[in-house]
C-alpha cells in the first residue's frame, strides 16, 4: 500500500472507495471470451489527500499493466470527440500561438491530435509523438513516432511545445513525468505545455460509479494539478475545464509558482460519493435488470468495461457492449467478457435497450439508434 501521497507527502488517509479484483486493464479488449475473464486483476483502495487533494490507488501496482500493442484507447471514432479535438487544436494553433513550433505528444495514441496540430493550414508545426501502442509508421511528413513510453530517458528530445492528453493519471508518480518534460523544455525559449486529464471533482460531484478504474491511479482536481505543477517547476498555469466538465485542461510555462493552499472540497466531496456510492449502486444495479429484453452497454472504453463489471460480471443481463471503434468489435471486454459489437448488429442480437455511458455522446448516440433497430435509449444521469 502507498502510504504517503506522491504529490505532497502527506500520510494515507482511509480510502473513500474500495473494490477487489477489479480488471487491470480497462482499453484492452481480449480475442476471446475465455481470455476476457482471464486477466490479471488489482484492487482499487481510492484516497483523497488531506494535503493537498490528490486522489489515488494506493493499492496501485504499476508491474499489472501491459501498455503496448492490444491496447486502445482510440475515441477520435466518435463525431463527439473529434469535434473536441478539433476545437482543442484550433485554441492551441489561433489562440495560444502555436506555430513553427516543435511539438512532442506524450502519449499521442495513434496520432490523432498530433496531427491536427502539424496538419493545421499554414502553422509550420513538426511533431513528434510517444506511445507504445501506436500503430502507425514512424515518420509521415513532418511527424514522427516512437513507439515507446516518454519518461527522463525522452527529456534529450527537445521541444518547444509538450502536450500530454490522458497519460498522467495513468502514472503512480505524476510528479516524475512533469520532471521530465520540464527538462526538454529548459533550452526552448517559449515554453509551454498543456496537459487535459479527468477533473475528478466532476466525477465525485456527479458519483459516477464508472468513473473510478485501475489504470485511473491519480485522479486530479483544479487545485492539485496546479499544485502538481508548481511543484515540478512551472509557472503561469492556468487550469480551466473542457469537454462538458469533465475535463481539467493545464496551460503552463516555466518558472517558480505559489503551491495552491489545502486540498479544496475535494476530501468533503470523497465524503460524500462513499456514502452516495453504496445506493447509487444498487439503483443501478435495479435499473438495468428490470429492463425488458436484451440490454447493450454503449461505448466499451473504460465507462462501459466498468460498469459492466460492476453490475454484470456475470454476463447474466446485459447482451453486449456496442462500439463505433472497428478495431475493438469482435473482441470481449476485460472481466466480465461481454461481447464488443457494431452498432449495425443491435437489432441481429435483439437489443431492446441501450445505456449511455456518458451524456457527451447523447446526440451521436440518438441519430445512431434508427439503424440499429430503433432500440430505447436508457440515459446517464446523476
Amino acid at each position: 500500500m502507498i502510504a504517503q501521497c506522491p504529490l505532497c507527502g502527506a500520510a494515507a488517509p482511509p480510502p473513500f472507495l474500495h473494490r477487489a479484483r477489479v480488471p487491470v486493464h480497462q482499453n484492452r479488449p481480449e480475442p476471446t471470451p475465455d481470455a476476457a475473464r482471464a486477466v490479471p486483476c488489482g484492487t482499487l483502495a481510492m484516497v483523497a489527500c488531506d494535503g493537498c487533494g490528490f486522489v489515488y490507488n494506493a493499492a496501485f501496482d504499476p508491474a499489472l499493466l501491459r501498455y503496448g500493442p492490444g491496447y486502445d484507447n482510440a475515441q477520435a471514432h466518435s463525431p463527439a470527440f473529434a469535434a473536441h479535438l478539433d476545437a482543442l487544436a484550433a485554441h492551441l494553433v489561433q489562440v495560444r500561438g502555436v506555430r513553427g513550433a516543435r511539438i512532442v505528444e506524450v502519449g499521442c495514441g495513434q496520432g490523432d491530435f498530433l496531427r491536427r496540430l502539424v496538419a493545421w493550414p499554414g502553422a509550420g508545426n513538426v511533431g513528434i509523438g510517444f506511445d507504445p501502442s501506436y500503430g502507425g509508421p514512424e515518420a509521415d511528413g513532418a511527424l514522427r513516432f516512437e513507439r515507446r513510453l516518454y519518461g527522463p530517458d525522452s527529456a534529450d528530445t527537445q521541444a518547444d511545445i509538450v502536450v500530454c492528453r490522458h497519460v498522467i493519471e495513468h502514472l503512480a508518480d505524476p510528479l516524475a513525468l512533469l520532471r521530465a518534460v520540464r527538462a526538454a523544455l529548459r533550452q526552448a525559449p517559449r515554453a509551454r505545455v498543456f496537459f487535459e486529464t479527468p477533473d475528478v471533482a466532476w466525477s465525485l460531484r456527479h458519483i459516477v460509479l464508472w468513473d473510478f478504474f485501475y489504470e485511473h491511479c491519480s485522479l486530479f482536481s483544479a487545485g492539485s494539478l496546479a499544485g502538481a505543477f508548481a511543484r515540478a517547476g512551472f509557472a503561469d498555469i492556468a487550469v480551466s475545464t473542457v469537454f462538458g466538465g469533465q475535463y481539467l485542461w493545464a496551460d503552463a510555462g516555466l518558472g517558480t509558482a505559489p503551491l495552491p493552499e489545502g486540498p479544496g472540497d475535494i476530501a468533503t466531496l470523497a465524503r460524500a460519493y462513499a456514502a452516495a456510492e453504496p445506493a447509487k449502486l444498487a439503483a443501478w444495479h435495479a435499473r438495468l435488470f428490470g429492463l425488458d429484453g436484451p440490454v447493450a452497454l454503449w461505448g466499451a472504453g473504460a465507462k462501459g468495461v466498468t460498469l459492466a463489471n460492476l453490475v454484470d460480471p456475470d454476463g447474466t443481463k446485459i447482451d453486449c457492449v456496442v462500439d463505433i471503434n472497428p478495431a475493438k468489435q469482435g473482441k470481449f471486454i476485460p472481466g466480465s467478457g461481454h461481447a464488443i459489437v457494431a452498432p449495425a448488429s443491435l437489432a441481429a442480437r435483439g437489443v431492446r435497450q441501450v445505456v449511455a455511458m456518458n451524456p457527451a455522446y447523447r446526440t451521436e448516440i440518438l441519430a445512431a439508434l434508427p439503424g440499429c433497430g430503433n432500440p430505447a435509449l436508457v440515459e446517464w444521469d446523476d
